[in-house]
């Protein structure tokens, strides 16, 4: 697959002076497309912040990043981006929070209508787009998020520790969920989790990120078949994936 994403030479540094934090880097790094990455490493580490980075929405100290052969100079548009806590407006419905995401970029909700009810379906909100965010448990919003990260239609998902706040049988839930949907749109996903099982079922691979300041000590590779369900989570080779993930925070002194 060709390559999306490159980082080179990518460095953040906060502040400046004897006050300065080197949070991340520095770090080389592809992203193929179509490919489902994750960024695993304990809290602190900079992973957020690479990700940002990504977005447009943070600069870098040093180096480059480039996005579909394009230099990343400010915001990216043409990205979805979610995060751990949803975007949505408690004014709008479901059905209004998405609609608003296609309003803002200049798309008439209309010629997307049959999208919209496509994602409503595939995450099983279909009966719930004329609840407002307030009606909703916490797993809902968050699917809601991200109906309203994927409507337009993006090569590229950014996602942020979007299930952290959530319990553990929603989180499984929501990873079935989100599995299904890369399968089946096939963007490129970069995952933010600190959950070694999370970012090894989702993943085609996993970059390994130190503390603080954050380099990737290994990017491992997933060689596991999807859909990831009970019976590969319980296999000798996610287990092993899982053990030789430990080991490397062990190493560090993280767990």
């Amino acid at each position: 697959m060709p390559t999306l994403i490159e980082l080179s030479g990518v460095k953040k540094v906060f502040g400046s002076g004897p006050e300065a934090v080197h949070a991340f880097g520095p770090v080389d790094m592809t992203i193929e497309d179509g490919e489902f990455i994750s960024l695993l490493g304990p809290s602190g580490c900079g992973k957020s912040t690479l990700m940002l980075m990504i977005a447009g929405l943070l600069d870098t100290t040093e180096g480059a990043i480039t996005l579909a052969g394009r230099r990343v100079a400010g915001p990216q548009t043409d990205i979805g981006i979610m995060f751990q806590d949803n975007t949505l407006v408690p004014w709008r419905t479901v059905r209004g929070n998405i609609d608003l995401q296609l309003e803002m970029r200049g798309i008439d909700p209309a010629e997307r209508a049959a999208d919209v009810e496509e994602l409503l379906r595939s995450v099983h909100l279909e009966d719930f787009q004329a609840r407002y965010p307030h009606e909703l448990s916490g797993g809902m919003q968050q699917r809601a998020a991200f109906c309203q990260a994927m409507v337009h239609r993006p090569k590229t998902m950014l996602l942020d520790e979007p299930l952290g706040k959530l319990d553990a049988m929603t989180r499984e839930n929501i990873r079935s969920d989100l599995q299904a949907l890369w399968m089946q749109k096939r963007p490129t996903v970069v995952f933010v989790t600190h959950s070694i099982e999370e970012a090894i079922q989702l993943s085609s691979r996993v970059a390994v990120i130190t503390p603080r300041p954050g380099r990737i000590e290994r990017i491992i590779d997933i060689d596991l078949p999807f859909p990831r369900d009970f019976e590969v989570k319980s296999s000798a080779a996610f287990i092993g994936h899982v053990r030789e993930t430990q080991e490397i925070f062990r190493n560090y002194g993280v767990i």
